[in-house]
C-alpha cells in the first residue's frame, strides 16, 4: 500500500439535495483513516474531475439519487480518462438499479452502493482496489 492515506473526493452531482448518505459515508473513511474532500451539493461532473485533479485524489465517490446516474458517472469516467486520472477508482452509491450497474462497470466504474449497504463494506472496497490497483496499473 502507498505510503500517504488515500484520498477520496466525495461529490454531489447534480440537484439532488440529498447529502446524509455521503456525509455518512465521508465519515467512515475518515474514521478509516483516509482523507476526505466533501465537495457538497449540486456539483458539476466537470467540477468533481478538477477537484480530484487539484487534491491528485485517488478515488472519487459519486452519490447519486436523483436518477441521473447514467449521466453523472458516464461523464465524470470520461473526463477523467480525459484528464489523466483514468487509473483511479470511481465508485460511488445511490438508488442504482442492478442492470445500470452492470453498464456503468463496463465503462470503468467500481462496485456501486446503495442505501441500507453497510459503510465498512465501502471502506473495505477501497482498500482492497487500492492494494490490487497501483496508481498507472488502468
Amino acid at each position: 500500500m502507498s505510503e500517504h492515506p488515500i484520498k477520496v473526493v466525495v461529490g454531489k452531482p447534480g440537484l439532488d439535495g440529498h447529502d446524509r448518505g455521503a456525509k455518512v459515508v465521508a465519515r467512515a473513511l475518515v474514521e478509516a483513516g483516509m482523507e476526505v474532500v466533501y465537495l457538497g451539493l449540486r456539483q458539476t461532473p466537470e467540477s468533481i474531475v478538477a477537484a480530484a485533479l487539484e487534491e491528485d485524489a485517488d478515488v472519487i465517490g459519486l452519490s447519486v439519487l436523483s436518477g441521473a446516474h447514467m449521466t453523472h458517472f458516464t461523464r465524470v469516467r470520461a473526463l477523467m480518462e480525459e484528464n489523466g486520472l483514468g487509473d483511479r477508482l470511481l465508485t460511488g452509491g445511490g438508488i442504482i438499479p442492478t442492470k445500470d450497474q452492470e453498464t456503468l462497470s463496463k465503462l470503468g466504474v467500481g462496485k456501486l452502493f446503495g442505501p441500507g449497504d453497510d459503510p465498512n463494506a465501502i471502506v473495505g472496497y477501497i482498500h482492497e482496489w487500492m492494494a490490487t490497483h497501483p496508481r498507472g496499473d488502468v
